[in-house]
């Protein structure tokens, strides 16, 4: 579980220099600023209350944790994906927005309950066989 640990971490690392080097590029930073702090208090504010709330409300025992993280996880794909979520409609210029975005965001939800599923049941299996 360590090593596991370790190789999440320094994928973080690395996905986050990536995304300070990005920033170096950008023309409008106090737009960006204004769009983080709104993402933080998106979070801090709706997503972690709502999924502390119905992990507690829903879950019981040993579940709750990858619940919980799958939650979060929807929460942080939706808050991404909302102004996508949210357009108007079609655009004057078909090559702006050419995906079928919340298909792919659904299926992007299904892939994080799949994994909080097996993720669950992975860890079931092991506490049982551990036991006498």
């Amino acid at each position: 579980m360590k090593a596991l640990r370790v190789l999440v971490g320094a994928a973080g690392v690395a996905l986050m220099s990536m995304g300070a080097f990005l920033l170096t590029d950008v023309r409008d930073p106090a737009g960006v600023l204004v769009w983080l702090g709104g993402a933080v208090l998106l979070h801090d504010v709706v997503v972690a209350p709502v999924v502390l709330l119905v992990g507690l409300a829903l879950v019981r025992g040993g579940r709750r944790g990858p619940v919980r993280g799958a939650l979060l996880v929807a929460g942080a794909l939706t808050a991404v994906a909302l102004p996508v979520l949210l357009r108007p409609g079609r655009t004057a210029n078909s090559s702006v927005l050419p995906l079928d975005y919340p298909r792919n965001w659904l299926i992007s939800l299904v892939a994080v309950a799949t994994v909080a599923v097996l993720w669950t049941a992975v860890r079931e299996f092991a506490r049982k066989r551990r036991r006498p």
